[in-house]
């Protein structure tokens, strides 16, 4: 009965194995190919900001705005409680106060809304503050992508994680399905699940004609809601992986802030899911289950055939979740080999972002009660 459930682990994480490079077969990189920026097109750079004073800097230093004339940066002041507004002026930045909107509107999409009736520029970028760009000419690359493709609807970039401390690790499975959950990196053409919300390339033409983000004034998930209305209106949203373009630190300031992140966006996000791509995700985890026990119940066993499947398995499965890992991050080495910790860790924080999202129906983020 034993080598029977053994043998079924192993079938489990062999399929967990192709399922991951099948959700994630490719990750295209604005940063592998030349894009160059005519310089001539207006930019407004916009950044929705509440409480971001200790996060802001790194964003603003990469955005350098005294080497594009041509560029205008926008920090939309959430109602903060600290000093963002004035460390975001010594930068040079634009501050709007975002303290009362029509209807008690508030929160990023009525800072992204007034960012972009604000602007100037015919091309809109808006950037979450923990976002920075990595090269000096990384807003010319970005920029320069879009105008390749036509400069229609959205370009959105999911940025590289930068790790830094320890318990940032714990957002390792997370990172990895967000970007499987868009549905636009698998081997087939399948309609995305919307954008990535912390970069997101658009002119403002197409922005208003969507609706923009006062038409997703209610929505939790304001990236997947805003590539869903531009879809809805046929302008293209593309994705892309960020590494060696734009990166960012995920909740810095501890790890609380890092469970009501997730706890907020993981139970909502699902639900934009193609049921292929989900099958996948879902096969994918549960093989993160099973390859540290079934390796541990063969040496239990002490069959020498079911001992030497079990290595090969686990160690095949470690080595695809780097392959793709630190396309996403930078994980530590020790987070692949320890998986079964961060798929443990994943799975109660899916569960409490259900209780929260389906049953008390509001979840806690920046000081903030909302409603979903």
């Amino acid at each position: 009965m034993i080598e029977w459930g053994l043998i079924v682990s192993f079938a489990f994480v062999f399929m967990a194995t192709v399922s991951c490079l099948l959700m994630l077969w490719r990750m295209p990189k604005i940063a592998d190919e030349p894009h160059e920026t005519s310089g001539e097109a207006q930019v407004s750079i916009i950044i929705p900001a509440r409480n971001e004073e200790k996060r802001l800097g790194p964003l603003l230093a990469s955005i350098q705005p005294k080497s594009r004339p041509n560029m205008e940066v926008l920090v939309i002041d959430d109602d903060s409680t600290d000093q963002t507004a004035e460390f975001a002026r010594s930068f040079g930045a634009r501050v709007i106060a975002n303290t009362q909107v029509e209807d008690g509107w508030i929160g990023k999409s009525a800072a992204c809304w007034q960012g972009a009736t604000a602007a100037s520029g015919e091309i809109l970028l808006f950037l979450d503050a923990d976002t920075r760009f990595y090269k000096n000419t990384s807003i010319d690359e970005l920029i320069g992508a879009y105008q390749t493709s036509g400069s229609r609807g959205i370009l959105s970039v999911q940025p590289f994680h930068t790790v830094t401390k320890p318990y940032e690790n714990l957002s390792f499975i997370f990172n990895m399905i967000v970007m499987a959950g868009m549905n636009v990196f698998t081997p087939w053409s399948f309609k995305g699940a919307g954008s990535f919300g912390p970069c997101i390339v658009t002119n403002r033409t197409d922005y208003f004609a969507s609706g923009g983000h006062k038409k997703i004034s209610g929505a939790v998930m304001d990236d997947l809601a805003l590539g869903e209305a531009y879809q809805h209106v046929d302008l293209p949203v593309d994705c892309f992986s960020g590494k060696g373009l734009i990166h960012f630190q995920m909740y810095p300031e501890g790890l609380r802030p890092l469970i009501e992140g997730w706890t907020k966006n993981f139970a909502t996000a699902s639900q934009s899911t193609h049921p292929l791509v989900t099958t996948l995700i879902s096969i994918w985890i549960s093989g993160g289950f099973l390859a540290l026990p079934a390796l541990v119940l063969s040496l239990v066993v002490g069959n020498g055939a079911f001992v030497a499947t079990s290595v090969l398995l686990f160690a095949l499965f470690t080595l695809q979740l780097y392959a793709v890992g630190r396309q996403v991050g930078s994980f530590h080495w020790w987070v692949y080999p320890l998986h079964f910790i961060f798929f443990v860790f994943f799975t109660l924080l899916f569960m409490r972002s259900v209780y929260y999202t389906k049953v008390k129906q509001t979840v806690t983020w920046r000081g903030r009660k909302i409603r979903v």
